[in-house]
Formats: structure tokens, C-alpha cells, sequence
């Protein structure tokens, strides 16, 4: 019935989805088993994509030929770019998504996609032989071959859903949970644990009074996420979200649920997200604060449903309920559907290559939140990679692997495998030493052509980003030939606080004044203007940050050089770390587990201390 594959993809999530749409692309034969096709790349949580650092690895999983950056702008409803007041490292793209329509495009794309079948059943077990995964056991009984396996399983292994005091079997409100994968993976040596992730009540829009809350509109100017030329909603057209706040009175109605409170009775074992708690733990937590913020996000173009966010809760719906009605606009709200957690499995990413195979078992990759991750984005970029190196792997060719200063894809890799976690890992900007270099604006310049070498970006993509190139030198060399005159810029300058110049000076060196942008240099001179006619706009702020940011970036690649030094220092997979006295027992510990590959790996392990990786080095006779 079926025939041998090169990539079996076990769920068609946001990790899934590109896990497939990457091995497929590259010339794989691959196989997507869902349990549900009419749910493929659902959005589970809130109807958006992007935001900070998140925003950075969309437009990085787009440079390198994945879809989602294609789809969020496809399925988009606002576009915000984040944090522009302060410099580009910082700026993130963030979109409000038609949830239906982002799921459809999705399906779309993979369906117009060669190499890529579908089939719907749940995957109980895998085939493992000799060590190596070589195909999957599905519900109905099917034995399906295949060259490599990509678990994708969401919150799906074995996830309990908890309202209140109910609990239901379910990986997400109305869909059953996976089993047999967990148990199978345990016998055969691996480690698992659990974790809890949330969601807020969706309620109807109609029922809700906006005049009492901050409109939030979109950005004027739409840049979007993929750096092809896709269709992008009218700036004008975009939906609006709204800002409004929880009171005490809100926090008091709350608190009476907490004796039926799954999280605090201790019925949820699982460790939920630091950074996006659950309304009754921010309320515990931060018992001095009197409110907090609520985002109300519209799950589309053409529906009334509206997600709350912050206001991710397990409590009984009858607390949610009155204390959502406490809230100002939300007085005559009506739900949808409630708030609930779920408690799901997942594999501590320790176990992991940096390739996101599994150490235990050849040929077998973990993506999204089975390693532990939050957020669509965080799976989606784990997903690309494992798909990728799950296509080598069949080619058996070199595998990829991103560095900590080629993406924020890489810094996310190489936390989980080094660092693990035992919470639901997201992603900062705070988290990448790089930043200055890891920006959302230049994801293609640092990925598209290593992504085309492996087969996988296209050859438009390759064409722009040599045509962007191009461009910036050439604009770059403009400014600085160009002289510009006292007179020419003094009266510019009058008109926004600047210091007048006293004498002639080339143009990159008046970019360098933080309150002078090269777009406005061109508005106000006209030279400048003539001179810079043709190029596009994206190449002229490409060609402002390295100018502007020229010594920030060179400080951050000397950096980058001396720690590649650490980086290509191999560590024998024999090298037995008994035999080195000297290490710190939870060193000694932590590199029998991890088996770090480099000693710039060795370098980044929780635990490690710098003299544990000098006493290594030593003993490796550097």
C-alpha cells in the first residue's frame, strides 16, 4: 500500500509542516502523517507570528526557502515592526494572522509542493532496527518504511487538557492524544519528562465594547516577513487589536477558584512557560501589581471570535467567565470556548545532535516541542533543520549546522543541546551575544547562500540577494565620494536640533549622526537623491545599519573570530573524560552525558566553568 519514503514527518505542525516542505524541496521522497489534515499547521495558541527575536528567526527561516514567512504574509491582518525606537539589532517584525486562512495557505503550499504525500492516522510506535529508525506503526496497523523519521508531536504525547477541576485525554481542545511513542522511547533508553503550556478563552467580538479599550493600529508602512515579493494587505485595510487591563477586583474573583485550580492543587506536574504564565500564576507571582495588560487579537478577516492574550488561564470556567465580565469592555462578553492547560511530553534535548537527531537512535529527529520549545516560531525553525539534515542524512552528505553567530536558529540549537531545559524554552534577543550581527533585516545576506548550495533556497531567492549585495556596496562607495556642502545641509540640520557643519564632510560620515537617517539625507539633498535614484529601499537601509553600526559589527566579528578558534578544536568521540582528574565532578558529569563534539561546545554546557574547559584542553595536549 505504501512505498519505501526518505523522510517520514510524524505530525504536521508548525514543525512538522516545514520539516517536510524543506526534505521534500531538497528531493526527498517524504510522507506527512497527521492525525487530523484538517488541522495542518493550525495556529493552537494566539493568531500571530513574529515579535521579538521570534520575528528574527521567520525571516531567517524564509531566507533559507521555508514557508512560514511566505504563509504569515500571505494570511496577515496587521503588521507591526517592534522595538524601532531603539537600534536594528532590536527590530522585530510581528503579524496578526487570519488563523483560518494561515492554516489553508499552509496546506495549499504542501499540496503544490512535489515529493510530499499525506496520510491521516496517529503513528503509535517506530520501527527501530540496529539502532537506526527505519520507518513507523501507525493506529490502523500500517508498517510504513523510511529512510529517516522526524517527530513533530506538539503537545500531542499523551497531553492531558485540564479546565478547572475536569480533565480530558487531548493534545488540543477536541482532538485526542498520541500514545505509544513516550513509552516505546523510555524502554529504549530515553529520557522524558512533562511540561504544561496554556491557552486563554476565545470570546465573541460583537459582545465587546472597544470604546473602552486602546486601539492598537497597524504599521503604515508594511515590510512583512518574506524577502520574495508576496502580496501583503493594504496598509489601510489592516485589522485593529486593543489594549485593556485587569483591576484587584478582576484578581479577587480569581483567587476564588484557586482551591479548584488545577496548577495550584498540585494536579499539573508539568513546569509551565516563565515568560508567558497563566493569569492566576501572574496574579500569585506578582501579588503587588494591581493589573495586567490584555492584547485583544482578531483571529481573522471575516470572524467575530477574539483571542484574549494574557489571559491564559485553567481555572473553572465560571471564575473565567466573571472575572473576563470584570474587565473594561469585556462587561456583556460572551465565551466560545474557555481557557484551558495542557500537560504534554517531551524529551529533554540533551539527547540531541546538533544536527536534532537523536543521540540513542540513528536516523531519528526530534522538532518542536517534543525538545521542550514554545511558540510556532521556535518550532517552525526546528523543523526546517531537521528536515534538512534528515535529507542529508539519506544523501549521506555533510550534515547542517547553524553557528551561534550565523542565526538565532543556531543559538536556539545549541541552548537545547548544551543547556536542555526543563521549562518551555523561548527565544530572546537577550539569548543571542551576536545580535548586532543576527538582525532580521540581513537573515538573507547571512543564510539564502548556504541554504542555495544545499538545494534547497531557489534560484530567485540566490538572484536577490546577489542584486541586494550589489546594491549596498554600490550605495555604500556613493556616500562615501560624496562631499556635502554647509549649505547644502545646515538649514536640514536647523530643523531638527543638529550641530550646523563648518565644513565640507563626506556622506557617511553625516549618516553616522543619530538623528539623521539616509532617507532623509536623500529628501533634503539633491545629489544625493540623483545619485541614489534606482536602488531599492531596502538596499539603502541595509546600506545605513552597516554604515551606521560599521565598528559595532566589526567588534562583534573579532569576537566571533577568536571563539572559532574554541569552535574547531575536535573532541575524539573516544576521549574518555574518567582519565581528567582534574574536572569538577558536575563537569565530569555533564560532558559523559552531552558528549560535546567541540570544546566550544564544552565551553557553552550549564555547569561548565572556564577552567574545566582549560584543564580539557590540556589534557587534549593543546
Amino acid at each position: 500500500m505504501f512505498p519505501n519514503y526518505d523522510v517520514i514527518v510524524v505530525g504536521a505542525g508548525h514543525a512538522g509542516c516545514e520539516a517536510a516542505a524543506a526534505a521534500a524541496n531538497m528531493g526527498s521522497k517524504v510522507l506527512l502523517i497527521t492525525m487530523n489534515m484538517q488541522t495542518i499547521a493550525q495556529m493552537s495558541c494566539n493568531p500571530a507570528m513574529g515579535g521579538i527575536a521570534k520575528g528574527q528567526i521567520v525571516r531567517e527561516i524564509d531566507a533559507m526557502g521555508g514557508y512560514s514567512g511566505i504563509v504569515t504574509d500571505k494570511s496577515m491582518i496587521q503588521f507591526r515592526m517592534l522595538n524601532l525606537s531603539k537600534g536594528p539589532a532590536m527590530w522585530s517584525p510581528r503579524a496578526q494572522n487570519d488563523r483560518m486562512l494561515f492554516a489553508s495557505t499552509w496546506r495549499d503550499m504542501l499540496e503544490a509542493t512535489q515529493n510530499v504525500d499525506f496520510y491521516q492516522d496517529m503513528v503509535r510506535s517506530l520501527i527501530i532496527k540496529n539502532g537506526k529508525a527505519c520507518g513507523v506503526i501507525t493506529g490502523l496497523g500500517h508498517e510504513i518504511n523510511s529512510n529517516t523519521v522526524v517527530v513533530t508531536s506538539g503537545t500531542f504525547l499523551n497531553g492531558i487538557i485540564h479546565i478547572g477541576e475536569k480533565q480530558l485525554g487531548g493534545g488540543r481542545i477536541s482532538e485526542k492524544a498520541a500514545t505509544g511513542i513516550t513509552e516505546q522511547l523510555v524502554e529504549l533508553g530515553f529520557e522524558s519528562d512533562r511540561l504544561k503550556t496554556g491557552t486563554p478563552p476565545r470570546v465573541d467580538g460583537r459582545s465587546l465594547d472597544y470604546t473602552k479599550m486602546e486601539e492598537q493600529k497597524g504599521d503604515d508602512i508594511i515590510t512583512g516577513f518574506s524577502y520574495l515579493a508576496v502580496e501583503k494587505p493594504e496598509p489601510s485595510k489592516q485589522r485593529s487589536c486593543f489594549i485593556t487591563y485587569t483591576t484587584p477586583e478582576v484578581h479577587d474573583i480569581l483567587k476564588t477558584g484557586f482551591d479548584r485550580s488545577p496548577m495550584f492543587q498540585g494536579r499539573i506536574e508539568g513546569r509551565g512557560p516563565r515568560y508567558c504564565p497563566s493569569i492566576e500564576d501572574k496574579i500569585n507571582r506578582f501579588a503587588d501589581r494591581d493589573r495586567h495588560q490584555l492584547f485583544v487579537e482578531p483571529e481573522g478577516w471575516n470572524t467575530v471570535e477574539i483571542y484574549v492574550n494574557g489571559f491564559s488561564t485553567s481555572l473553572p470556567e465560571d471564575v473565567q467567565v466573571k472575572a473576563l465580565r470584570t474587565v473594561a469592555g469585556f462587561e456583556n462578553c460572551r465565551i466560545f470556548r474557555p481557557g484551558y492547560a495542557i500537560e504534554y511530553d517531551y524529551f529533554p534535548p540533551t539527547q540531541l545532535q546538533n544536527t536534532l537527531e537523536t543521540k540513542p537512535i540513528k536516523n531519528l529527529f526530534f522538532a518542536g516541542q517534543i525538545n521542550g520549545t514554545t511558540g510556532y516560531e521556535e518550532a517552525a525553525c526546528q523543523g526546517l533543520i531537521a528536515g534538512i539534515n534528515a535529507h542529508l542524512s539519506v544523501k549521506a552528505e555533510n550534515p547542517l549546522v547553524l553557528k551561534r553567530s550565523e542565526a538565532y536558529i543556531g543559538v536556539l540549537i545549541d541552548d537545547l543541546i548544551n543547556k536542555g531545559t526543563d521549562e518551555p524554552y523561548r527565544m530572546f534577543t537577550s539569548r543571542a551575544e551576536f545580535r548586532t550581527l543576527l538582525r532580521q533585516d540581513n537573515a538573507d545576506l547571512r543564510l539564502t547562500e548556504l541554504s542555495y548550495k544545499l538545494g534547497l533556497a531557489s534560484q530567485e531567492r540566490m538572484d536577490k540577494v546577489t542584486r541586494k549585495k550589489e546594491e549596498v556596496t554600490a550605495i555604500k562607495n556613493i556616500l562615501s565620494e560624496i562631499s556635502i556642502e554647509p549649505e547644502e545641509i545646515n538649514s536640514y540640520f536647523s530643523s531638527i536640533a543638529s550641530s550646523p557643519l563648518t565644513e565640507k564632510q563626506k556622506a557617511s560620515k553625516i549618516v553616522l549622526r543619530p538623528n539623521v537617517s539616509l532617507f532623509s539625507l536623500i529628501n533634503n539633498i539633491n545629489k544625493l537623491n540623483i545619485a541614489l535614484q534606482g536602488f531599492s529601499k531596502e538596499s539603502i537601509e541595509q546600506a545605513e545599519i552597516q554604515v551606521k553600526y560599521e565598528r559595532y559589527i566589526e567588534k562583534e566579528l573579532d569576537i566571533v573570530q577568536k571563539m572559532k578558534q574554541l569552535e574547531e578544536l575536535a573532541i575524539p568521540d573516544s576521549f574518555n573524560y574518567d582519565t581528567v582528574a582534574a574536572l569538577s565532578a558536575e563537569a565530569l558529569q555533564k560532558f559523559k552525558k552531552i558528549k560535546p563534539r567541540t570544546l566550544g561546545q564544552a565551553s557553552r554546557i550549564s555547569g561548565v566553568n572556564p577552567s574545566d574547559v582549560q584543564i580539557l584542553m590540556v589534557y587534549m595536549g593543546r
